[in-house]
């Protein structure tokens, strides 16, 4: 019997169990996937700690990206066969679903070819971190040649893939993290200028770096107090993209910046782009070209195998990682 990863209360990293389980066949519009590699996502450390979205039905399974080989095709599934090498695409309930374990059942919609030139684990690394990006940067904010985007977090998975495709559309990228230990690191992975908040006046610097303007775009996991800082480093007219909640502090709303420049807070998540077939089409398109083409390419900061899921979700939680973390199956 296939291994998967269970868990049966929400809390710590300790709760995820690896156990034995039946092999499942896929039902109608579902297909089933031998996985060889998971990428982690955030979201599945707040859904495991039922912070999430979502909340689990316990026992739950767990886990939106994988890439692996299709071994069985449910029925009325048309243009995905048996031996097919597919990643998942998380658009779908990540408790009804999950993907942690040697195989896993997903929506057929959710299952995509990725390109050849990447490995398994690269391809458990594509689509949590590059649509989130392509959604805010390209698909809303419309980022152009020559404009100019505030990345925080910018050492995350998703903030590697936001350096990528501001760098891809012709945009200038500005990195800010806490620490000046990863700012050779996130200049070496393409951002144009490195703001290291910690030592730095994050506004300063931002407007040192426009000449004046500030950033035509922020997108930002952290929220909190930063959330007025970086309304003051925004441009005229600028879109301030708040994708999480890193900070545990309250958000003020910084409303005299966004009366005084126009400005545009919106929250943001992945799923809107997924839940609309048109916007998806043209994010896996945007992605796919950019992966074959090497403008874009996943970061890998660290694998665990599958045997040490609860070592993986610490290591997340340390905020140590440079990229992604993905288990190997």
């Amino acid at each position: 019997m296939p291994k998967i990863v269970r868990f049966y209360e929400t809390g710590d990293a300790g709760v995820l169990k690896l156990e034995e389980a039946p092999l499942v066949e896929p039902g109608a519009g579902e297909i089933r996937l031998k996985v060889a590699a998971i990428g982690l996502n955030r979201a599945e450390v707040m859904f495991r700690q039922g912070q999430y979205l979502e909340a689990p039905k316990l026992p739950s399974r767990i886990g939106y990206e994988a890439a692996g080989i299709v071994d069985a095709v449910g029925p009325g599934v048309s243009g995905i066969k048996v031996g097919d090498r597919v990643s998942t695409i998380p658009s779908f309930s990540v408790g009804d679903y999950g993907v942690y374990g040697e195989s896993a059942i997903v929506p057929a919609y959710a299952a995509v070819p990725y390109p050849g030139v990447l490995t398994p684990v690269e391809g458990a690394a594509i689509w949590m971190q590059y649509l989130t990006a392509f959604g805010a940067l390209v698909e809303f904010g419309r980022l152009q040649k020559g404009e100019s985007v505030v990345i925080t977090a910018a050492s995350s998975s998703v903030g590697l893939a936001a350096i990528q495709v501001a760098k891809y559309v012709g945009a200038t990228a500005i990195a800010a993290t806490r620490g000046a230990g990863k700012k050779d690191f996130l200049l070496g992975a393409g951002a144009d200028h490195v703001i290291v908040t910690d030592e730095e006046d994050l506004v300063a610097r931002v407007m040192a770096i426009t000449a004046g303007k500030g950033a035509t775009m922020v997108f930002d996991p952290v929220a909190g107090p930063l959330l007025e800082k970086l309304a003051a480093a925004a441009a005229q007219g600028a879109t301030i993209f708040e994708y999480g909640a890193l900070s545990p502090a309250p958000t003020p709303f910084p409303l005299f910046a966004a009366l005084g420049k126009g400005l545009s807070v919106r929250g943001y998540t992945l799923f809107e782009i997924v839940r609309e077939p048109e916007m998806l089409a043209r994010g896996k398109q945007f992605v796919s070209s950019g992966l074959e083409s090497g403008a874009l390419k996943p970061v890998i900061d660290r694998t665990f195998p599958l045997e040490n899921i609860v070592e993986a979700h610490r290591y997340m939680e340390s905020n140590l990682q440079q990229g992604k973390i993905v288990v190997t199956v």
